[in-house]
Parts: structure tokens; sequence; C-alpha cells
């Protein structure tokens, strides 16, 4: 067996009718011999440990389970054992019955990619019927309840003292009737504690408004008391000025009207430096050189 060169290779089929000599031998992961092409699987050279290996599984009838077989063991023994701890025959619908499209008219079977919850009616529909006229949608549910909010505030204490009585005689309305009670009490609390709150933000208020309005009156009485006249009138021949009208009005029939002759106003002379005012042009002079030293600019 073997060259001179390579003395070692190739190997002789452990099957004894054949015993040929492969150079690219094969090796039995079940009983470790050596075989030739001919004889490489496990029926070929009937490999005793064939089924060391080998996964058999039954599927239930029962529970659509799958039971694998353990090797070296009888499958009764498997079977018996199944039954008794892991068989669960509710499983058998939710295996075989897929769930399928409610709209009408469509078969498909629903599975994870290729399905949608609608938001109204919260039916898995598939993707071509996700729309709700597409799979007749009848619409959110709504909220069903025998009485309502505007009857718990509308009602008089009469009306609800008998309408409580009516419902406590009815026993198959003691579910309501708690709930109904229940709130009411809530918000009756809620209202009083809001009426309470109101009060008290109205009180704190009005005393706010009042100590700022007392302070105000309380700064403005002195500033009234150390107000000084204001001297708004002006006259338009000197300058001068009066704190009322009337004043005014006097000022110039006094000053400035007293040389009026024949209807005619004689203007007068205006000193520049002080203003005062002077019938004729020697009197303002002489009072420039007795009073201001000849000056008459300003």
């Amino acid at each position: 067996m073997g060259t001179p060169e390579f003395p070692d290779l190739g190997k002789h089929c452990s099957v004894e009718d054949c015993r040929l000599v492969d150079f690219l031998p094969f090796d039995c992961d079940r009983c470790k011999q050596v075989f030739c092409l001919e004889h490489r699987t496990y029926s070929q050279h009937h490999c005793p440990n064939a089924n060391e290996h080998d996964v058999t599984v039954l599927v239930c009838p029962m529970c659509a389970k799958g039971v694998r077989l353990v090797p070296n063991e009888d499958p009764n023994i498997t079977w018996e054992s199944h039954l008794s701890t892991d068989c669960d025959p509710t499983n058998y619908d939710r295996v075989t019955k897929k769930p399928r499209c409610p709209a009408p008219g469509c078969k498909e079977i629903l599975t994870f990619a290729n399905k949608v919850k609608c938001r109204d009616c919260a039916q898995e529909i598939c993707l071509k019927h996700r729309f709700g006229l597409d799979h007749k949608c009848p619409g959110p549910k709504k909220v069903e309840g025998n009485f309502t909010f505007s009857g718990i505030f509308g009602k008089n204490p009469k009306e609800k003292a008998i309408a409580n009585a009516r419902a406590d005689s009815s026993p198959s309305s003691s579910a309501s009737q708690s709930l109904r009670s229940g709130l009411f009490s809530a918000v009756s609390n809620l209202r009083a504690s809001a009426e309470v709150g109101m009060t008290k933000l109205s009180s704190a208020t009005t005393d706010a408004f009042n100590r700022v309005k007392s302070s105000a009156l309380s700064m403005q009485q002195p500033q009234e008391g150390n107000r000084q006249p204001v001297l708004a009138e002006e006259c338009p021949r000197c300058g001068a000025r009066f704190s009322s009208v009337a004043s005014l009005v006097d000022h110039v029939e006094r000053f400035h009207e007293s040389g009026r002759k024949g209807g005619i106003q004689e203007l007068p002379d205006v000193c520049p430096k002080c203003g005062r005012s002077f019938n004729n042009p020697v009197s303002l002079v002489q009072h420039v050189e007795k009073d201001h030293g000849g000056r008459s600019i300003p």
C-alpha cells in the first residue's frame, strides 16, 4: 500500500467484501471507521450507530406540538410522557387555524408583516383593507352610560332624593348607583374647594387694593399742601406771567391800555432789560440811565 515516496498514502475500506485501497478515504463520524467512495454513506456500510444523532419529531394530533423521540428509548414511553405533562388541546386551534382578514370576501392569512390594527374598531386586518371603507369599519365604540353630568347639576335636592330611591329599589342598577354617588361626591368636593379658594382670592385682592389706595392718598395730601401756584398765563406785550386769566386781564388794563385815546391804543415803550413799560420814550431813557447804568442790552 502506498508508494516508495509516500508509504502511508491510502487506506483500505472497512467493508469486508470491498477492502478497496482508497487514496482519499472517508471517515464515518458515527462508527469512526474508514470507507471508500462507494461505502461512505450510513446505509451502504450498514453503520450500527447511524441513529445516535438523528432528530425524529412527531406532531401530536391533539395539541399540534412537536414531540422529539429520545434515542435508545421506547417511543411509547416518550409519547406517554408528553400526554401526561406537556399536551394542551387548546393549542391546536391556535396553531392550525391561522387568523384571516375579517374584510368581506378576503381570505388572506394574517402574519406579522402583513397585518395592521384599525384604530376605530380595533380589528386586525390586512394591508389591502386597512382603510375604514374597505373593511366596513363601524367606527369607534360609544361609551354606554345611564347618567349624564347635566343631570347631576340640574336637579334640585328633592328630585335627586326621588331618583336615588328609585335607583335603590332596582337591584340591576346598584353598580351605576355607586358610580353616580362617588362621582357626585367628588364633584361636590371639587366645587366646595373652588368656592373657598375664590373667596380667599377676592378678600386678598380687596385688602391689597385698599392698602394701595390709602398709601396713594397719604402721599397725595402732603404734595397738595406744598404745591406752588402755577403761572400758566403770559402777557404777550411784556412777558409777565400770571396764575389766572383774570390777573392777566387786570395787568393788561392797568399797564398796557391806560394810554388808549379815541379808540386807538398807544403802544407803550418796554424796557428791554427788566420788561417795565413806559408811556413815552423819554421816561424809558430816564429809567435806563437811572436803574441800569445807561445800558439797555440785557
